[in-house]
């Protein structure tokens, strides 16, 4: 898994027990996967197809630093299906886990497209210090 995206958990991101709203983990979810989809197809005209099922383990609370890890399932004909977990940043422990949500890229009229791929990306992201 691939942790690259980090979010403080905030006062409007909580649910009526004063937990992370499940709906907002979600979302941050089907982002989070949409981009690592969108690197792995070179495309961002891709949909949400599907999302399994999804398994809350632990709270986030307020001030929490949670990370955003995504994972290449499998490459299908015009799909994608990645996995996805929400965890805290100081404690490691899983917050979310999502075992497949499957993005379908799309052509220019919205009709799943063959994207052709059969190996994961790797996505190197490059750091610059100021010196």
């Amino acid at each position: 898994m691939n942790y690259r995206t980090r979010k403080m958990i905030m006062p409007r991101d909580l649910n009526g027990a004063h937990h992370l709203f499940g709906g907002r983990a979600l979302a941050w979810i089907d982002e989070e996967c949409a981009v690592f989809a969108a690197c792995q197809l070179k495309s961002s005209n891709l949909v949400t197809k599907f999302i399994s099922s999804i398994d809350f383990k632990a709270p986030g609370c307020v001030g929490d630093i949670v990370e955003i890890g995504c994972r290449l399932v499998k490459f299908g004909r015009t799909s994608i299906t990645v996995a996805c977990t929400i965890r805290n940043k100081t404690t490691k422990e899983e917050i979310v886990a999502v075992q497949s949500i499957v993005f379908v890229l799309l052509d220019e009229h919205g009709r799943p497209k063959e994207h052709g791929i059969t190996e994961e990306t790797v996505d190197i992201i490059e750091e610059t210090v100021d010196g």
